[in-house]
């Protein structure tokens, strides 16, 4: 299959290795001249413009790190002629998902909405979650394509926003789960626990999450916080899952604390830090720290 490829960040380069490696034609393009080149060395075409890249394929993947460049890159997309399906795997939204649906039906370019979940690591192992939405029969053509990226492919019905309605309150889980588990973490150190020791316990019992089976372990046990997701994109998907809800009338009282403590955490400079990395702040309130680095 040919296909077009826009964003080759954290999670897209991954994308692009392995539809390479599956035996598809790629055609990329990012705003970084070093990510597009370091994916033309491995056998992708580079394309200098969204534009140029649309005109040479009929399918356009996209893999960006904010609904208003889902939009706008989108709209781009729209204005050339030849495209005929547009797949969004970025996290973007129901809204502004119903709104590229919108402009993309009035050039008859069907849409699928698919994020993924898992992070870089499940992104380069191809066993992420992909949680697709959109025309059945458009679906059914990139189904075989959602299988090289993603282990756990789920088609959630006709509406493309479907998709985007499931990945954030997925995030919303885990953000919230995250900083409780980084609280009660730091309470068990300075208690006296062992670090490993605790999480071990808490990964057999029913405390366990996301946070504590592959977060935490990965990334703050040994202090490495490599960066995975950053603070900033996972509140900006906590703070448009919490006003998505408060749009159809639902209530939240538990997670906005979470989306309170990620914002304060980018005011402390931890916007493009991993967000595991905002237990610094509850350390260094409680006067404990979560692991240590090898010796």
């Amino acid at each position: 299959m040919k296909l077009g490829l826009i964003g080759l960040g954290n999670i897209g380069q991954h994308f692009a290795s392995r539809l390479l490696a599956a035996g598809h034609e790629l055609v990329v393009h990012d705003r970084s001249t070093t990510a597009q080149e370091r994916i033309v060395a491995r056998g992708a075409q580079g394309a200098d413009s969204v534009q140029a890249l649309a005109e040479q394929t009929p399918v356009v993947l996209l893999c960006l790190p904010m609904p208003a460049v889902v939009a706008e890159v989108a709209g781009q997309v729209a204005n050339v002629q030849g495209v005929r399906l547009l797949v969004d795997l970025s996290t973007t939204g129901p809204s502004i998902t119903k709104t590229v649906e919108a402009l993309l039906a009035e050039k008859n370019i069907a849409m699928i909405g698919a994020p993924v979940s898992g992070g870089t690591v499940a992104a380069e192992k191809g066993t992420l979650a992909v949680m697709a939405a959109g025309p059945k029969t458009a679906f059914d053509e990139i189904e075989p394509v959602l299988r090289v990226i993603g282990k756990n492919v789920f088609y959630l019905g006709a509406d493309p926003s479907l998709g985007q309605t499931t990945k954030i309150i997925n995030n919303t889980l885990y953000a919230t789960s995250m900083v409780a588990s980084c609280e009660a973490l730091v309470y068990g150190v300075k208690a006296g626990l062992d670090p490993q020791t605790l999480l071990d316990v808490i990964n057999v019992s029913s405390g366990r999450s996301f946070a504590t089976l592959e977060r935490i372990p990965q990334c703050v046990l040994d202090r490495s916080f490599p960066v995975r997701f950053t603070t900033a994109l996972l509140h900006k998907d906590v703070k448009m899952c919490i006003d998505e809800a408060e749009k159809l009338g639902v209530p939240m009282s538990v997670n906005p604390a979470a989306r309170q403590y990620l914002a304060f955490a980018i005011s402390q400079g931890d916007g493009e830090r991993d967000n595991v990395h905002t237990i610094r702040h509850i350390e260094q309130w409680a006067g404990a720290q979560f692991g240590a680095k090898p010796e």
